[in-house]
């Protein structure tokens, strides 16, 4: 599959997250979600990686390590924290703050993967940084504020653990690498389950709602969403490849306006438009790219 394609295909599955998280809030706690899900993404995987013989390249003793800070970091911390943070603000909300990855996504591909941004590029991610810049202003202070916070603040772990998964060997499959991520967030989640647990602030309510957002958690976000990921990462600048995955909130916008999870304000329309144009411009510059080859 061409990558380019596949982040856009990505771009879609995602969209769809933080209308998934917020129909999770009061039916399954974040941290309990993501371990059930991630369970259900490694079971989703093992066919494929017992068909293929790649377990021995999951468990491989130079990768291992690798493996593990991608599944803690990449995975168990910061899906757990999204989850939580839509607690006090709205999917649409989360969704365009979660663009504040694009700002470590170019510092860390600079320093640690050596891709220096263009100017091009800098103007395209400028347009959708601006995005999270006008929320952040319009919500200060407000209840969703603490949510607000709680997503900006944990997003480096998402683009730390691409970091890492660019410097895996070349040969390693990235259907390999998405089995793995789940594999290895099983640690961290079990211990903060078990923390929670201990605490007695676990919520799971069975029921058709509840299974729904864990298939789409599941088979969708970690399984599929995370396979057309590494694709496109492997072979495409992270920062490029970031800036365009990041313009999800369109979708998840929509979407929560049409679920009625958001009365919809000029700021976020604007916000929204910028998004949108940054991200269509990145487009273009990684197709010129491509035909260039």
């Amino acid at each position: 599959m061409n990558p380019l394609l596949a982040v856009w295909l990505c771009w879609a599955i995602i969209g769809f997250s933080p209308i998934a998280g917020r129909y999770a809030v009061g039916v399954i706690s974040p941290v309990l979600l993501v371990f059930l899900a991630t369970i259900a993404a490694a079971a989703f995987f093992a066919p494929w990686l017992t068909k293929n013989k790649k377990w021995k390249d999951v468990f491989a003793k130079e990768t291992r390590m690798k493996f593990l800070f991608i599944g803690t970091f990449g995975t168990a911390l910061p899906f757990s924290v999204l989850l939580w943070a839509l607690h006090y603000t709205t999917p649409a909300n989360a969704a365009i703050l979660q663009q504040s990855e694009l700002l470590y996504s170019l510092l860390f591909a600079a320093v640690f993967l050596r891709e220096i941004p263009t100017k091009q590029q800098l103007a395209g991610s400028a347009l959708i940084l601006s995005g999270v810049i006008l929320i952040l202003l319009k919500e200060q202070y407000s209840i969703r504020w603490t949510g607000d916070l709680l997503v900006v603040g944990c997003t480096w772990m998402l683009q730390a653990a691409s970091c890492v998964a660019k410097k895996l060997p070349k040969r390693m499959d990235h259907r390999t690498i998405a089995a793995a991520r789940n594999i290895y967030a099983l640690p961290a989640l079990g211990i903060l389950l078990a923390v929670l647990a201990l605490q007695g602030e676990i919520t799971l309510k069975p029921n058709l709602q509840s299974a729904g957002v864990l298939l789409y958690t599941g088979i969708f976000k970690y399984g599929w969403a995370m396979i057309l990921w590494y694709q496109a990462i492997r072979a495409l600048d992270l920062g490029k490849v970031t800036a365009i995955y990041l313009s999800y909130p369109v979708l998840s916008f929509i979407l929560s306006l049409l679920l009625g999870f958001e009365k919809p304000l000029p700021y976020q329309f604007v916000g929204l438009g910028l998004t949108l144009a940054g991200a269509y411009w990145m487009s273009i510059i990684v197709k010129k790219q491509q035909e260039a080859k």
